[in-house]
């Protein structure tokens, strides 16, 4: 049993070192954030950590070592990903300035939760970098002779504690003292937003 408390908190280590780093998860939950305010933010939140759901399963099946050797489908992965980095990157750069805040809920430019929720599933599942990270969590921290049950308890863990993450940094930059902060500036940050990912994108394909 303190084999696996002591395999688990290590797991839980990494993860957090690698979830609290600024990556395209983190861009894209602040970005909508800010834009759309909290709620959309936590339903980025969500799509994100469901996202971590589909790592860790194909990590438990064995789907990820497969990718991984399997150089087409990996360079696929990879282009697919840039692909959709460089997408959100171009519609960023193109934002105009946001109507008045009071406003916004009444405008076309609210976001549905539906929407929300897929780009952040998207922007996190078809991240290689997330594919292996958790193939190599699994693969050197998790032992062959841990019961798959527990191994899926870390998994479960794994996606509630991300989903934990991306709630505090949508709530931090979703509430109304924040947008109201970067207002007049926001369609600025959102170009820049679109610089990142235009930038993320070049450099999937580039590596």
């Amino acid at each position: 049993m303190n084999d696996y408390w002591t395999e688990f908190i290590t797991l839980a280590g990494l993860h957090l070192l690698a979830v609290i780093s600024p990556g395209p998860d983190f861009v894209i939950t602040v970005n909508q954030s800010m834009k759309y305010g909290i709620k959309v933010g936590l339903y980025t939140a969500a799509g994100i950590a469901t996202g971590i759901f589909l790592h860790v399963t194909y990590s438990l099946l064995g789907i990820g070592l497969f990718i991984q050797q399997t150089e087409w489908l990996f360079t696929g992965l990879r282009y697919a990903a840039a692909a959709y980095l460089g997408y959100l990157g171009v519609k960023s750069m193109m934002a105009k300035p946001m109507k008045k805040l009071e406003d916004l809920k009444e405008s076309n430019e609210v976001i549905s939760f539906k929407k929300a929720f897929r780009k952040g599933f998207f922007t996190n599942a078809l991240n290689p970098k997330a594919t292996l990270f958790f193939l190599t969590l699994y693969i050197t921290v998790v032992s062959n002779s841990t019961p798959i049950l527990l191994q899926g308890v870390y998994g479960l863990y794994l996606a509630i504690s991300t989903f934990i993450w991306f709630c505090i940094v949508s709530i931090l930059f979703g509430n109304a003292k924040t947008r109201s902060l970067f207002f007049n500036v926001s369609h600025r940050l959102e170009q820049v937003t679109g610089l990142i990912f235009i930038a993320l994108a070049i450099k999937l394909v580039l590596n």
